[in-house]
């Protein structure tokens, strides 16, 4: 049985991680609050973006623009969204086992899927299972999550895109639903999806381009793909310090749990001390009678 100093001395470690997890949680919430503002507010513009563009590709020939071509099965890629810190429960392990499970499946047949990483976790969790896939990882750029940021990702994916490397581009992230809820999301980014038919008054939309067509494509095509991964890194930086907050949330309610049981077992162990000694004087007293 421990002692009453070793009871003493756990209690204070967990009131010491207590109030660590306690402000790692108000510093989460903090951030929560103007990631979540800014991932909702990229939405709209986003969505828009991805609409007028498909619908655009369902009128241009696939050789108007390289990202527009749709190419066979051969080589895809996917870019894996993930964070550069841990303690925010299962935000890295589920979105990197949805890219394991995504490559070693193969639900849609490709010949090789490669694997780009955005954050040390996702690199950490992957590299012992599918290393030989990995062909990039960027490090240490998900704490502010900016366009400058989507831009470099987006350049290096167009690149190889247009080189013909790939067939198809994929990126893999969570999506911000709330504090407490993360959706794993899987989206096609190259080439550009067609606008399914349905809709009778975006279908009836005839662009002018100006100056001319290639010109225009040129600029807007491969700001889309940038506008994605801003979107999918915004979207993943809310849902890491919701994920953050509502893990440190649990964490503080444990340890309290454990410093009740503690304080408990301590004044258990403490009451049997006295009466040991009163047992002891007791027996010595009556010794002496």
């Amino acid at each position: 049985m421990p002692s009453l100093k070793d009871i003493k001395k756990r209690i204070g470690s967990v009131k010491n991680t207590q109030q660590i997890t306690k402000a790692m949680k108000m510093v989460a919430a903090a951030k929560l609050r103007r990631a979540q503002d800014a991932a909702v507010a990229a939405r709209p513009y986003a969505e828009k973006l991805q609409s007028v563009l498909s619908n655009l590709a369902a009128r241009e020939e696939s050789d108007a623009h390289p990202l527009l071509s749709q190419r066979g099965n051969s080589r895809a890629l996917v870019v894996l969204m993930t964070a550069d810190r841990g303690l925010c429960g299962g935000f890295n392990a589920n979105v990197s086992k949805e890219a394991e499970r995504f490559i070693r499946v193969n639900e849609l047949g490709f010949d090789d899927i490669d694997l780009m990483i955005i954050g040390r976790k996702g690199r950490d969790f992957l590299k012992s299972r599918l290393g030989d896939k990995i062909v990039k990882v960027y490090e240490n750029i998900t704490t502010d999550a900016t366009y400058k940021t989507a831009q470099l990702i987006g350049q290096d994916v167009v690149e190889a895109y247009g080189e013909e490397k790939y067939d198809a581009v994929y990126v893999l992230y969570n999506a911000f639903q709330s504090a407490i809820v993360q959706n794993v999301t899987l989206e096609q980014v190259l080439p550009i999806q067609p606008k399914e038919a349905g809709d009778a008054t975006e279908d009836a939309i005839d662009y002018i381009y100006e100056p001319d067509k290639a010109g225009v494509l040129s600029e807007i095509l491969p700001k889309m793909v940038e506008v994605q991964f801003f979107r999918g890194l915004l979207e993943s930086n809310a849902s890491e310090q919701g994920a953050r907050m509502s893990a440190m949330d649990s964490a503080s309610r444990n340890a309290s749990e454990m410093i009740g049981k503690l304080t408990l077992q301590y004044n258990r162990a403490r009451q049997a001390a006295i009466t040991k000694e009163l047992m002891e004087i007791i027996s010595g007293a009556e010794s002496i009678k």
